[in-house]
């Protein structure tokens, strides 16, 4: 895969940050094996020092982390190192957050569980290249599913609150809650 003329060609660090620790393991491990030389961080704070330490010329971030928000390491990462390509990695896959990701600077917006070849795929991508559609996409009732509970979190897990804005009877909502997600 060619390079972006943004990011140095011979210069393959990687940051992968992410709370999900086997998730981050296995992605670096993945990522190692595609010559990335890859560190790692759970946290805001981690990453943040890790990215002052030694700015990588890729990241992929976590949007939702422990301790705080990934959007915060990607301006961070833009500010030590203007040419970073970032990818923003999240469970939680809606529109707003997809804008967000892009306008503090990330490249692309993955959901999770993300596959490493399209990780590597979209890090590596021209600025210009269309990516090409998922595999696998989510079904439109795991979307609908990752909607409301978005919308459960962001209302801190009120019900009666969630159902008001999502224009739901409670009752319905309690039933949509109360079964696994679908696939």
């Amino acid at each position: 895969m060619e390079l972006s003329g943004t990011a140095q060609a011979q210069d393959r660090t990687l940051l992968i940050v992410d709370d999900d620790g086997p998730f981050r393991n296995r992605l670096g491990r993945a990522m190692e094996q595609r010559g990335f030389e890859v560190r790692t961080a759970e946290s805001v704070r981690a990453a943040v020092e890790a990215v002052k330490q030694l700015p990588p010329a890729f990241a992929v971030i976590d949007l939702r982390l422990e301790d705080g928000s990934g959007l915060d390491v990607v301006e961070v990462m833009h500010q030590e190192r203007p040419d970073a390509r970032v990818v923003m990695l999240t469970g939680y896959g809606n529109l707003a957050t997809a804008v967000a990701a892009v306008k503090a600077g990330a490249v692309d917006y993955l959901a999770k569980p993300a596959d490493a070849d399209d990780v590597e795929k979209a890090l590596l991508a021209k600025p210009d290249e269309k990516p090409d559609p998922p595999e696998n996409p989510m079904s439109a009732d795991r979307v609908r599913w990752e909607h409301i509970q978005r919308v459960y979190e962001l209302c801190d897990h009120n019900v009666s609150e969630t159902a008001r804005r999502l224009n739901m009877h409670r009752r319905t909502l309690q039933r949509i809650l109360a079964k696994r997600s679908p696939r």
